[in-house]
C-alpha cells in the first residue's frame, strides 16, 4: 500500500455537556460571519463612502440569517429533496450538515438587497462589501468539511493523500484543504487587491462580478478532485452539481463588471 498522511484525529465535536454539543461546523459559520463583518467594517471606511459602520453592524443579523437559512434551503433543494420530503424532520438537523453554498449565496443575495433598500443605501455598493467578505467564512467552511469528514475527495495516490475515516480504505485527495486555498486563501487576496484600486471600489458591482467568478473558476476546479455526492452522481460528460450550478454564476459575474457604472466623484 503506498504512503499516505494520516488524517488529523480532531474531534468534529469540541465539548459536549449533556445534550449540548458544540461541533467545529458551527464554530465555523460563527467565526465567518464574525470575522466578515469585522473586515467589511475596515472596508467601509475607505472611499467611496457606502455605509457608516452601524450601517455594516446592524446587516449582521441579517447575513446570519441569509447564509443559514438560503444554504439549507439550497442543499435540500439542489441536492438531495427526496430524503427531506421522506423524513421531514431531518431538515431541522442542521448539526449533520447539509449546507450549500450555492443557496446560501442566494440567500445572502437576498438579505443584501432587502436590507441596503431598507436602509437606504446602494445595493450594489454595499453587495461589493460583502463579496469581499464571503472568503473568509468559505475557507473556515472547508476547514470544518474538512474535519467533519463530509465532502470528501475522489480516490488517488498522490503523496498527500489521505484515509478519511468513513469513506473508505482508498487513499483521497483532501479536496476540502484545496477548496480552502483556492475558494477561500486566493480568492480572499484576489480581492483585496481589486478593492485596493479606488478606480475599481468605484465601479459599483464590479467587486460583486470578480467574486461570482473567481469563486465559479475555483469551485470548478475543486470539483475535479472531490467526489460527487453518492445520490447523485456524475452528470453529463463526467460534470457534476456543483460545476452546473457555477456556470450561471460565471454569466452574472461577467455582466456585473460589464455593467458596472463607477460612483460619482474622484477615480483615482
Amino acid at each position: 500500500m503506498p504512503f499516505v498522511i494520516p488524517f488529523p484525529t480532531i474531534d468534529p465535536v469540541i465539548v459536549e455537556i449533556g445534550p449540548l454539543a458544540i461541533r467545529w461546523y458551527a464554530l465555523a459559520y460563527i467565526a465567518g460571519l464574525l470575522i466578515g463583518w469585522r473586515y467589511m467594517r475596515v472596508l467601509a471606511r475607505r472611499p467611496p463612502e457606502v455605509a457608516d459602520a452601524r450601517t455594516v453592524d446592524d446587516f449582521l443579523l441579517w447575513a446570519i440569517l441569509g447564509v443559514v437559512l438560503g444554504g439549507r434551503v439550497g442543499y435540500i433543494l439542489f441536492y438531495n429533496l427526496p430524503y427531506y420530503l421522506d423524513r421531514p424532520l431531518a431538515i431541522f438537523e442542521v448539526w449533520r450538515g447539509g449546507m450549500s453554498f450555492h443557496g446560501g449565496l442566494l440567500g445572502v443575495v437576498v438579505a443584501t438587497v432587502l436590507y441596503a433598500r431598507r436602509r437606504g443605501v446602494g445595493v450594489l455598493a454595499f453587495g461589493d462589501l460583502v463579496a469581499c467578505a464571503a472568503p473568509i467564512g468559505l475557507f473556515l467552511g472547508r476547514l470544518a468539511n474538512f474535519i467533519n469528514r463530509e465532502l470528501v475527495g475522489r480516490p488517488s495516490d498522490v503523496p498527500w493523500a489521505m484515509v478519511i475515516p468513513g469513506a473508505g480504505p482508498q487513499p483521497r485527495h483532501p479536496s476540502q484543504l484545496y477548496e480552502a486555498a483556492l475558494e477561500g486563501i486566493v480568492l480572499f487576496v484576489l480581492l483585496y487587491l481589486l478593492w485596493r484600486r479606488e478606480a475599481v471600489r468605484r465601479r459599483r458591482g464590479a467587486l460583486i462580478g470578480a467574486f461570482l467568478i473567481g469563486y465559479a473558476a475555483f469551485r470548478s476546479v475543486g470539483e475535479i478532485f472531490r467526489q460527487p455526492d453518492a445520490h447523485i452522481g456524475f452528470l453529463s460528460g463526467g460534470t457534476t452539481m456543483g460545476q452546473w450550478l457555477s456556470l450561471p454564476m460565471a454569466v452574472v459575474g461577467l455582466l456585473l463588471i460589464v455593467l458596472a457604472r463607477p460612483a460619482p466623484g474622484k477615480e483615482g
